[in-house]
């Protein structure tokens, strides 16, 4: 049975190589532009180490070989930067307007420095909308996931709550959503990079353990569907 059982293990996952072509062909179907640009990436650095090879190598052969190779492990780090650059926007504008989108991009790409969970502060059951919070040294973001008309007054009550609890930390406010006027999901994180830092990491500390004395407003444990919870009925 043991031996069945080896025998009948998960096959191996794709290696490096296969993988990065698998995230360039997903990439691609989404943003045909990305081929050009990974293109330009790569000529524009040879390029550069080229030109840099004829004024500073002297006439050496060597020093051109030298500035040559590196020139080329410059295009393609270049390259894959920009390949994955464009793989995360195209996943996330895959998921842009679902519920949780934002929760998403809050697990897995929030700049250094800033916190924040993939679950919701506050739920609209009804709308679906809801507002995430997230902490860094440029103080207290709120992030409304859904039309303004309807999350304005959602992250402006999350903003009061927080308020009252930390008056003298400053609250960013975005809002993710169809309007002309919102932040795309792909750039929330490049939105909190530019919040100007204000807080030392002590304060930050200090105003994630006061923050956790809010809450959230539903009864929410990682893991459960926030849509689906539902209120117990009275005995």
């Amino acid at each position: 049975m043991a031996r069945k059982e080896r025998a009948a293990k998960a096959p191996k996952e794709p290696g490096r190589i296969r993988q990065m072509v698998q995230v360039f062909h997903m990439t691609r179907r989404y943003d045909p532009s990305v081929v050009w640009w990974m293109v330009l990436g790569f000529v524009g650095s040879v390029a550069v180490f080229v030109l840099a090879a004829v004024f500073f190598s002297g006439g050496s052969i060597v020093g051109v070989v030298l500035w040559s190779v590196a020139g080329l492990l410059a295009g393609v780090l270049v390259t894959m930067i920009i390949l994955g650059r464009r793989a995360e926007r195209a996943a996330y504008g895959q998921i842009a307007g679902q519920p949780g989108a934002v929760g998403a991009v809050f697990k897995g790409s929030l700049p250094r420095g800033w916190a924040g969970s993939e679950m919701p502060v506050a739920v609209n059951g009804k709308t679906q909308d809801a507002v995430y919070r997230a902490i860094g040294r440029g103080g207290i973001a709120l992030v409304g996931e859904g039309p303004q008309s309807r999350t304005r007054r959602m992250v402006e009550d999350e903003k009061r709550k927080v308020s009252r609890v930390l008056p003298n930390v400053p609250v960013t406010t975005l809002f993710v959503g169809p309007d002309d006027s919102a932040v795309p999901l792909h750039r929330v994180p490049r939105e909190l990079r530019r919040v100007k830092p204000q807080l030392t990491k002590p304060e930050v500390l200090a105003v994630s353990n006061r923050l956790s004395s809010l809450g959230t407003a539903l009864p929410i444990p990682k893991g459960v569907d926030p849509y689906k919870v539902r209120p117990q009925r009275a005995r």
